[in-house]
């Protein structure tokens, strides 16, 4: 038998760490979805502002392709849109990077994170892949209200990270500033990430409690209202001195040119913001009312996207309304019978309930 330092590379097996053996994969159906009414991924169903297109299409050169990003402009002017100062940002990679970078600057092995279930995989992912202990807190049963005593009753002094998304994916269910102030106090060694991806469809911010919480983490991201979900731009926001070192964790150049410039652009379009914020909360109330038509149980929403239950059809329905050119996202798998729907605008929900009806 030849010794293991004779063995050939043939021999030999790479190992990934433990973690990533123990995570489930994750795999969202990202893939033949142009041309259809993309109600699954609450996106922007209209697009971005075409002042951002315009941007693009005018003024971004050659040269502004061969250079690596700078983002001091960019920092500046959404600093001011956010108003906060520009030391108590970070341009991301999405809200994916923002997630990540907490982590990465905050969770060890083995530190325990708290996540509610269900809600957006990447809070699970990031702390699974650092190795984390990740204990998860149900929505309470019926109408998924916050759990906000069950929060409280699981944050222990070990607890290094609480994330919650808010209004949350994929219940569409939100809690309010009173409460989150409250899993601050109770949890003061932990980094605690409110995603405020949904914010301009509530109204629910912890923006302005920044400098009273030195444990608050805010993140917002350009792929919903803004419509710019391809260009991978967000923002994380805390105090300076948890900035300063989020940012020696940060990969100089996460973010691309074209997404930081279209983000300057963009939070200048206020218009666009507000008349896509009308229509949709329009549409929304339009589908309340298809649905309840129909009888078709719904919870009910404080963000861009409704979930709905389909008793055990939930699958059949997904499939029949891709069929008819529409997309929408089974999430039976994490609350049996529920199909989450993007609100997008009245025509586009018509045309959803038109086919619903057909198939329901």
């Amino acid at each position: 038998m030849p010794s293991s330092s004779n063995k050939t590379a043939a021999d030999r097996n790479l190992q990934p760490r433990n973690a990533v053996l123990e995570m489930a994969p994750y795999n969202p159906p990202s893939s033949g979805r142009r041309n259809k009414l993309r109600l699954d991924f609450n996106e922007n169903t209209v697009g971005c502002s075409p002042h951002v297109l315009d941007f693009i299409k005018r003024y971004l050169t050659a040269g502004d392709l061969a250079i690596y990003p700078e983002y001091e402009a960019a920092r500046e002017d959404l600093a001011g849109y956010f108003r906060v100062t520009s030391d108590e940002m970070t341009l991301t990679n999405g809200t994916d990077e923002a997630i990540q970078l907490v982590v990465n600057t905050f969770v060890d092995d083995d530190d325990d994170v708290l996540i509610l279930r269900p809600s957006y995989a990447m809070y699970r992912f990031y702390a699974q892949l650092a190795g984390a202990a990740v204990h998860e807190i149900d929505f309470r049963v019926g109408k998924l209200a916050f759990p906000l005593e069950e929060i409280l009753n699981r944050i222990t002094p070990a607890t290094r990270a609480i994330f919650i998304s808010n209004p949350n994916n994929p219940t569409g269910t939100g809690t309010t500033v009173a409460a989150l102030e409250r899993i601050l106090l109770h949890a003061p060694n932990a980094a605690i990430l409110v995603d405020e991806a949904y914010y301009e469809f509530c109204g629910v911010t912890m923006l302005p409690m920044l400098n009273i919480y030195p444990n608050l983490f805010v993140s917002r991201t350009f792929s919903k209202i803004f419509g710019m979900a391809g260009l991978r731009c967000g923002v994380l926001f805390s105090q300076a001195g948890n900035m300063k070192q989020i940012r020696k964790a940060q990969s100089p150049y996460s973010v691309n040119i074209m997404a930081a410039m279209a983000a300057r652009i963009a939070v200048q379009d206020q218009s666009f913001i507000e008349e896509s914020v009308v229509e949709i909360l329009a549409a929304r109330e339009l589908l309340y009312v298809g649905l309840e038509k129909l009888g078709i149980p719904y919870i009910e929403s404080k963000a861009n996207f409704v979930l709905i239950d389909t008793g055990n059809r939930s699958l059949e329905v997904r499939d029949e309304l891709r069929k008819r050119g529409i997309l929408v996202r089974d999430r039976s798998y994490e609350l049996p019978g529920s199909v989450r729907i993007t609100v997008g605008t009245r025509d586009q929900i018509r045309q959803l309930l038109t086919e619903l009806q057909e198939i329901w």
